[in-house]
């Protein structure tokens, strides 16, 4: 598996009135291949500017993304994109079994792999029984569920994941963050996964950075989330850790109100 790293990113955007505005700033990480890497931080710290960055969607300003030694300066097959807004992400004409081979089918593959592929992802999602519903008759937990499924499907090498779960409540929330868990178990992906959530990327992490407060974010720390199993919020151990990265996070805040 190869490492996704950043090296010294610097993302600088345009303003309206003229001049630009760095959002990023020399950003230098390593997301090793088989981890579950979370990037949390405040709101309009440019977590979701340096997702893109990794999906290829954009290109900093300064620095590089790479794959190994492979600089990322497009989108491509070997990384795949999870939305939080699950109600644009499926196509509202094809039912859950035709979601879920949509990419297969562009890329291509014969009908066995087809099959092979949506077969397994379903079930592994727990919707097998569900295939021929149409979006309109899934609840926001099936739809983002069928959308892990085509990711998985496609078979990159890295999820790139946007607060997947964000606009889901919280019962179910908390069931796909224990399931998700799980088929990351399963299929050894690399995932880099954004939230606001410290309890669920505690949940969910290998590895957790914080982010400073923007403009001009950067990493402020990383952590190795080395916790017993299984995850329990209420292990002291949870909720040391819990408590340490939310007083980060809490001090970046103070830092943004007061400026």
């Amino acid at each position: 598996m190869r490492n996704l790293k950043f090296d010294n990113v610097t993302m600088q955007f345009p303003r309206a009135e003229g001049g630009t505005v760095e959002v990023l700033r020399d950003i230098t990480m390593e997301v090793e291949g088989g981890s579950f890497f979370t990037l949390l931080g405040p709101s309009g710290c440019g977590k979701s500017t340096l997702l893109n960055i990794a999906a290829g969607f954009e290109k900093p300003t300064q620095g590089s993304a790479s794959l190994d030694a492979e600089t990322i300066d497009r989108p491509g097959p070997d990384r795949t994109v999870i939305f939080q807004d699950v109600g644009n992400a499926l196509f509202p004409w094809l039912n859950v079994w035709e979601n879920v081979e949509f990419g297969l089918k562009m890329a291509k593959a014969s009908a066995a792999l087809r099959k092979e592929r949506c077969d397994k992802y379903l079930e592994l999602v727990g919707l097998s029984e569900d295939r021929g519903k149409f979006p309109f008759e899934l609840s926001g937990g099936m739809k983002q569920r069928v959308q892990i499924a085509r990711a998985l499907a496609n078979d990159p090498e890295i999820l790139l994941m946007d607060e997947p779960f964000a606009a889901l409540d919280a019962i179910t929330k908390r069931y796909l963050q224990t399931e998700f868990r799980k088929i990351w178990k399963d299929t050894g992906k690399t995932i880099l996964y954004i939230t606001h959530d410290i309890f669920e990327a505690l949940l969910l992490s290998t590895h957790l950075a914080v982010m400073s407060t923007g403009p001009n974010a950067t990493i402020r720390e990383i952590f190795k989330i080395d916790l017993q199993e299984p995850r329990l919020t209420s292990n002291r151990d949870f909720a040391a850790m819990h408590s340490t990265i939310e007083g980060i996070i809490d001090e970046e805040v103070q830092k943004s109100r007061a400026s």
